[in-house]
């Protein structure tokens, strides 16, 4: 079943330096970008994270220092892989959690003003663990009845990924052909931010999920305890995290003023 889409889907997979989205970094990026006609492209970069790829994450991707030394920075292949993806709708397998907040962190990083408005991300894995709570090899095998041999090698996982969507649109009358239908189907909460630290409320207002201020509206804590809004600018929160934070604040700000 071929996919129906109205603007380019782009599904990725990241192997990176851990799990650890605004500390590690991106290793290797591959891309498969499917448009309406049917068409298809496909890249993949070995990338050179400016830190030591720990020798247990090596024995999972099999990259190590060595296969990147020469390979070009992710912010010097910033422009050319946000040229192929920013036009697109995204997928991934456990992308909204992990490959999408951690490609954000490396574009902002990049100076690179990556978001996702105006477009939406499918997350292959949770429609996948909706259906059938697994992993992807074993998603793989169970809806193409195909091994996959090189799992852990970004450009395997991404074929796999987009083989594995199809298959589960054909097989599930309930999933709808449309990518909007399939990003909300596969997101877990609505977040303001990738990493889940703002989400939305009932009343699609932005609340905190953590700490001592979790389910409070963002902008009453930003007016009410000021200092707290550069506690966490100065703190480790995910760049894109703090990008929400500002804007939440700017747009407060001028609300006052009208």
């Amino acid at each position: 079943m071929n996919l129906n889409l109205t603007k380019p889907i782009c599904f990725f997979d990241l192997e990176t330096t851990g799990v650890n989205i605004t500390s590690d970094r991106i290793v290797e990026i591959a891309v498969l970008k499917v448009f309406p006609n049917g068409k298809e492209d496909r890249k993949t970069w070995l990338v050179n994270p400016g830190i030591p790829i720990p020798a247990e994450v090596t024995a999972i991707h099999g990259i190590s220092d060595a296969d990147v030394a020469d390979k070009p920075t992710f912010k010097e292949l910033a422009n050319e892989i946000n040229t192929m993806v920013k036009d697109s709708d995204l997928a991934g397998f456990n992308s909204n959690r992990f490959d999408i907040p951690l490609l954000a962190e490396e574009m902002l990083r990049a100076g690179i003003d990556f978001d996702m408005k105006g477009r939406v991300a499918i997350d292959v894995q949770t429609i996948f663990h909706k259906m059938e709570q697994r992993t992807l090899a074993a998603a793989y095998k169970f809806y193409c009845d195909k091994n996959l041999d090189d799992a852990h090698s970004a450009a395997a996982d991404t074929e796999a990924t987009y083989e594995v969507l199809k298959a589960q649109l054909a097989r599930y009358d309930e999933l709808e052909n449309d990518t909007k239908f399939l990003a909300e189907f596969s997101s877990r909460k609505r977040f303001a931010d990738f990493a889940g630290f703002i989400v939305y409320n009932k009343y699609n207002e932005e609340c905190f999920s953590f700490g001592k201020h979790k389910t409070k509206r963002v902008e009453d804590v930003l007016n009410e305890e000021p200092g707290y809004f550069g506690w966490l600018l100065n703190a480790d929160f995910p760049l894109y995290t703090k990008k929400v934070l500002t804007a939440i604040k700017v747009r407060a700000f001028n609300n006052k003023l009208a």
